[in-house]
């Protein structure tokens, strides 16, 4: 008996030294988030670590809640974080101050951005919001560069002609939209779907001109790429992974964010009435996570077409000074190994997953 017992200890200490063996083998990788809270938008990452996918590639994600876009940019640049996922503008404007940034994966394949009006207001066009306060999340936003490169698209002077305001996130963007202190939004999908979710009823103006620009993409320096190539393309196949998972079963995505970051679930309503509101919040982003939204072919393919276009928009509307290349800011080489896992074997997972 005491033998018998002796072997048990002894598997029981070997296990527990595996266990601490993978647990120390996993590089924790910093993310930058390009928002201060983390919403059903960050479901990709929940569902590459609570289904071990990322354990098995011996990565774990620490995702870092920034104020927006351009401090997602800076902490990259600064080595604050290995990588982050933020909008192409502040990339293009850091390169043309000598940072080595490149997007090696566009998370949001389609635009993201845009203006929002309340669902009964008479405002139409980015015309009829002369003189009108917009709000943004946040000054580092790329939603301050997207409103102001629209107002100069229709002959405003942004500096003069409108007033960019910072109006915060969901609630607080709001509680202002409905006491009438901002007259329009210039934000992003997911976070008009928190607007609507705190009851306010937006209306989306059309901007066609827009739709094909990329959005927020994972980005690293140059020699990241090289020297931490292998975390780089984990932290990029899980992504996708989860993405496609989460598009095929968005209530298993909404449940599995909710288990990895409970934060996430909302506890002043009921549990069927979070669901639903944060499976909105999900499907509003999954429209820029499909890869026909603008014809790509394989997950994480920079489309240099639609990039270059954005470049000479931005350059023709004042927000960048010289002109960009799309070549120069782009980087296709880890395309064919984020590639490198089972599509067929994901979605199976998430139409058979189950809540425990």
């Amino acid at each position: 008996m005491r033998k018998l017992l002796g072997v048990s200890l002894g598997l029981a200490v070997v296990g527990s030294l595996l266990a601490v063996t993978a647990a120390e083998a996993q590089t924790t990788v910093r993310v930058g988030w390009c928002a201060r809270t983390i919403s059903s938008a960050a479901a990709p990452f929940a569902i590459a670590t609570k289904l071990g996918w990322y354990e098995k590639m011996c990565v774990k994600v620490e995702l870092v809640p920034l104020p927006g876009s351009g401090d997602c940019a800076k902490f990259v640049a600064t080595g604050e974080t290995m990588l982050a996922l933020p909008s192409v503008e502040p990339v293009t404007v850091m390169r043309a101050q000598g940072a080595k940034i490149k997007t090696y994966y566009p998370a949001y394949l389609g635009n993201i951005y845009g203006l929002a009006v309340p669902a009964d207001s008479k405002i139409q066009s980015m015309k009829d919001l002369k003189g009108k306060k917009i709000g943004v999340i946040g000054m580092a936003s790329a939603s301050a560069i997207i409103v102001r490169a629209l107002a100069k698209e229709e002959g405003m002077d942004p500096d003069k002609d409108i007033s960019v305001v910072v109006a915060g996130e969901a609630g607080q963007t709001a509680a202002l939209v409905r006491n009438g202190s901002v007259d329009a939004l210039s934000q992003f999908d997911t976070q008009y779907a928190l607007v609507e979710n705190a009851g306010v009823k937006l209306r989306r103006l059309k901007h066609p001109s827009i739709d094909k620009f990329p959005s927020n993409g994972f980005i690293a320096m140059e020699d990241t790429l090289v020297k931490n190539r292998k975390e780089a393309v984990a932290i990029a196949q899980g992504y996708a992974m989860g993405t496609l998972f989460a598009l095929n079963n968005p209530e298993a995505a909404i449940r599995l964010l909710w288990e990895m970051w409970p934060q996430t679930k909302s506890t002043s309503k009921d549990e069927a009435t979070a669901l639903a509101q944060d499976i909105s919040t999900l499907n509003a982003r999954a429209v820029s996570w499909r890869l026909e939204s603008v014809g790509a072919k394989k997950w994480g393919e920079n489309l240099v077409e639609n990039y270059q276009a954005y470049f000479d928009w931005l350059l023709a509307n004042g927000t960048i000074k010289e002109k960009a290349s799309a070549k120069d800011v782009l980087d296709n080489s880890l395309l064919d190994d984020i590639n490198k896992f089972d599509q067929a074997a994901v979605i199976k997972a998430a139409k058979e997953w189950k809540p425990k």
